[in-house]
């Protein structure tokens, strides 16, 4: 296999991995649990996401918790904005990176942000525009790449005009989504070829839900194509509330554990990342989500 020698992971567990997460966090457990995932060496912790309290109450105290935590040297906390007062918000509090959305379904789109895809890429626009004007990076997520819960398949052309389209607007890097977890390795090798005409691996990363338990081989499948970026939530947490049936994200400590037997660095210590995930499966109080978290300790939570 023709594989990079080093990979980029992006934790989303405290963002993407809490959100809609029924138990309330306390906002001094959450910093506690990201300054553990500082600790473990990940390059990239998504902090949290300045979105309405009311949609997504879980993340009102996204300043508080952007006060609080220890930034740590070469690490990087992007934070996730919806549109221009969330925007304003997360520069208010120092976010040096942030994240922006669409989805490459119409429907999807509509469920997810009340609007088009037309539209969301205008609110993409007015998002990058404040940030890039203040020096602040943007990455750009697009959802259901692989398919949508309501549209069936999705068209893989579409999925590579909105990666376009972001790039154009300053996203430096373009994650893709497998929203609802049904992408399979031979899929995501075909999604990457026809992205990659508009937009160049380097800048692709990936983001596999384990739905259909094929996120660990679709990581596989997609750095053999060149991918160095994947995104992942320790202890498996995550899911989508607008995707009926959608399990978590991919647990990062076994995608760890995956690329040091492929011999790829991370710079990311497996134990360290272990406990992080336990810790924050206690405040939850639920077993983690991650198979090696479990065959390394004999605990679920």
């Amino acid at each position: 296999m023709n594989l990079p020698r080093q990979v980029r992971m992006v934790e989303v567990g405290a963002r993407d991995g809490l959100q809609n997460e029924a138990v309330p966090v306390a906002t001094s457990d959450k910093i506690a649990f990201i300054d553990r995932l500082s600790e473990a060496g990940l390059p990239v912790v998504e902090v949290t996401s300045f979105v309405s309290p009311r949609a997504v109450p879980q993340m009102q105290d996204a300043a508080e918790v952007m006060a609080g935590i220890k930034r740590r040297p070469l690490v990087v906390y992007p934070v996730l904005v919806p549109n221009r007062q969330g925007c304003l918000a997360a520069l208010a509090a120092g976010a040096e990176e942030i994240a922006l959305f669409t989805a490459a379904s119409e429907t999807f789109a509509q469920r997810n942000t009340n609007c088009s895809i037309a539209g969301s890429l205008e609110r993409c626009a007015v998002i990058a525009d404040l940030a890039l004007a203040r020096g602040v990076r943007i990455r750009g997520y697009i959802s259901c790449v692989a398919g949508c819960p309501y549209e069936g398949p999705v068209d893989v052309g579409t999925v590579a005009g909105i990666a376009a389209r972001l790039t154009e607007l300053g996203c430096y890097e373009i994650s893709l989504g497998d929203t609802i977890g049904i992408a399979t390795p031979g899929q995501v090798q075909g999604l990457l070829e026809v992205v990659a005409e508009q937009v160049p691996i380097p800048r692709l990363a990936v983001h596999f839900h384990d739905t259909y338990g094929q996120a660990l081989a679709n990581i596989l499948a997609a750095l053999e194509c060149g991918i160095t970026v994947v995104d992942s939530s320790v202890a498996g947490l995550g899911g989508c509330p607008f995707a009926p049936g959608a399990s978590g994200n991919v647990a990062s400590e076994d995608v760890l554990y995956m690329l040091n037997g492929l011999g790829i660095d991370t710079g990311v210590d497996l134990d360290r990342l272990i406990e992080a995930g336990l810790f924050i499966c206690g405040r939850l109080n639920r077993g983690t989500g991650s198979k090696v978290a479990m065959a390394r300790t004999g605990r679920c939570g």
